[in-house]
């Protein structure tokens, strides 16, 4: 197992410059980079690189009009004085440090704004890894033993109509019927705290947050009810039809027994291969349709913006960070196999 750990994150290392190198090349060819479009703002151009002539037809400026001196040092101001190749392996060492560099937008630590954006990824990515794993799981164990029952049937059918709703469509119905639309007027409409919440007693902070969160935590989680609930029932059928169950049944062995002792390790094994990402990725989840429309400033809008402003050391930063979590992420998931179940050996494949 300690071999195959090594090779994994000996893998890591070509993985991970792959993506970045690729990434990195199609950022180059993009138009409206950001020296074009701080020459716009010094120009009073819109930020789109597009202006207007009298007959409506647009066309684009460019750096038209700014003489030669100063776009250099506009240039060198973002590092694009250097070749392509050179800026690639500066960044790729800086990287190795975790210095993701400044955003050219916001004009502070690409690191420092992850972090200040954590809060509302992870009030939404947390609340709806728990939320679902704890209800899914022993809802799908629920329908497995009573396959079939008309409990089976009825939720399948709630389920499947809440995974049919895109989660954006359900965050503007709760907006409309309990965020003071046209029916009540329960839940706030934007945030996660209120303007007052500093003011607050400890308890009314934990009321107060609670109210914030609960619509967009609802329009996250039920589009996921259904792939989990029914991920887990059709892993736990698949194991209560198999041989070694009718032999323990044929032992004596009471249906408690069966189902916890011998069906449930071997049926939580698809399960375990969604766990370990699903964590972490719950830390950074963005969601950028549930952020807009809830009015929540999170990682989901700070890559869609970064990506509209041409922020490169934004785009870049994050990328390497969440393809590095993700690598280390699935290889947890091969350990978890390994723990779950003895059988499996990673070594013997070599």
């Amino acid at each position: 197992m300690l071999h195959y750990i090594l090779k994994r994150l000996l893998l890591m290392i070509p993985t991970l410059f792959g993506v970045m190198l690729v990434t990195f090349m199609v950022t180059q060819f993009v138009p409206g980079g950001p020296v074009e479009q701080l020459i716009q703002q010094i120009q009073g151009q819109s930020t789109t690189g597009e202006t207007t002539t009298s007959s409506g037809s647009p066309f684009y400026r460019g750096n038209a009009g700014l003489d030669k001196e100063k776009l250099d040092q506009l240039k060198k101001l973002y590092g694009f004085d250097k070749p392509a190749y050179k800026r690639f392996f500066i960044m790729m060492g800086n990287y190795i440090t975790f210095d993701l560099g400044d955003s050219y937008f916001y004009r502070q630590s690409v690191m420092d704004l992850i972090i200040s954006k954590l809060p509302v990824s992870i009030s939404l990515g947390l609340w709806s890894f728990f939320i679902v794993y704890l209800s899914c799981i022993p809802l799908g164990i629920y329908k497995a033993v009573r396959d079939g029952s008309t409990i089976d049937v009825a939720s399948s059918t709630v389920v499947l109509v809440g995974y049919a709703i895109p989660g954006f469509v359900l965050g503007v119905m709760l907006l409309v019927l309990f965020g003071g639309g046209s029916f009540w007027d329960v839940f706030p409409l934007r945030g996660l705290t209120s303007d007052n919440f500093d003011e607050l007693s400890w308890f009314g902070k934990i009321k107060d947050y609670l109210w914030h969160v609960t619509l967009p935590v609802i329009s996250l989680v039920v589009s996921s009810f259904a792939v989990m609930t029914m991920l887990t029932k059709n892993s736990f059928i698949e194991e209560i039809r198999k041989q070694y169950v009718l032999t323990a049944r044929a032992k004596g062995l009471s249906e408690t027994k069966v189902l916890y002792k011998h069906i449930f390790r071997n049926a939580m094994i698809p399960l375990v291969t969604s766990f370990p990402g699903a964590f972490i990725g719950a830390f950074f989840a963005g969601s950028l349709l549930i952020e807009t429309i809830f009015s929540l400033d999170g990682l989901g809008f700070l890559g869609y913006e970064s990506i509209l402003k041409r922020d490169y050391p934004v785009v870049l930063g994050t990328l390497y960070l969440f393809t590095l979590l993700g690598l280390f992420a699935k290889l947890i998931t091969d350990i978890c196999y390994v723990l779950v179940d003895p059988r499996i050996q990673f070594d013997s494949a070599d």
